[in-house]
């Protein structure tokens, strides 16, 4: 049975670059009037911002890519494709509801900490236990991702209550987050291609 199909590799690898290409471009549309340091991803898709529309497009392309991965990552475990796939709506989500030109959202903010909460979960839940699981599957990698996520999501609202770096912390966090599924689809795929070469017996 094919539980990765190569596809897969592109969408997950696809999420990182698009992601990461939509603000740095966003960023540098909005000219030197935007501090990539202190400020976060969702000021470059606020409205009226000047490269709105390359932010906007980034969060909805991100959010298919999600979403494409957890429908054909059929070697994880029902419950992570499900978190994958949620935080692929959130992402969706982001770009419908907008931060505002300026102060707060609830909604925009809830949208966002739903997705963050559930890209930190989904590798523990994508866990499976047994000889023939691919490394980035196994329970210990995938404890240890959730807890790298978990601790930069708070680093980030530490940074944002502070008024500090939380530009930074913020892309650290979702840099991390979008690169994991590509890290589990290309072990799913060496995994198959060592059992391949192994001989039969």
């Amino acid at each position: 049975m094919l539980l990765v199909p190569r596809w897969v590799l592109f969408s997950s690898g696809c999420a990182p670059v698009l992601l990461i290409a939509g603000w740095v471009i966003s960023a540098a549309l909005e000219g030197a009037g935007y501090d990539p340091a202190t400020q976060t991803i969702s000021v470059l898709a606020a409205y009226g911002a000047s490269g709105s529309w390359v932010m906007t497009g980034a969060f909805l392309a991100l959010g298919v890519c999600h979403l494409l991965t957890a429908w054909g990552l059929r070697a994880a475990a029902a419950a992570g494709r499900v978190a994958l796939a949620g935080g692929g709506v959130a992402a969706l989500a982001v770009a419908v509801v907008p931060a505002p030109s300026s102060g707060g959202s609830l909604r925009h903010g809830s949208v966002a900490a739903a997705g963050f909460t559930l890209l930190a979960l989904w590798p523990v839940l994508a866990a499976t236990a047994g000889r023939g699981t691919p490394w980035a599957l196994r329970p210990l990698p995938s404890f240890a991702a959730t807890t790298v996520m978990v601790a930069g999501a708070v680093w980030f609202l530490v940074e944002m209550h502070r008024h500090g770096m939380a530009g930074v912390a913020e892309r650290v966090v979702t840099a991390v987050q979008s690169l994991w599924p590509f890290v589990v689809v290309l072990s799913c795929l060496r995994h198959r291609a060592r059992r391949r070469a192994e001989p039969s017996v």
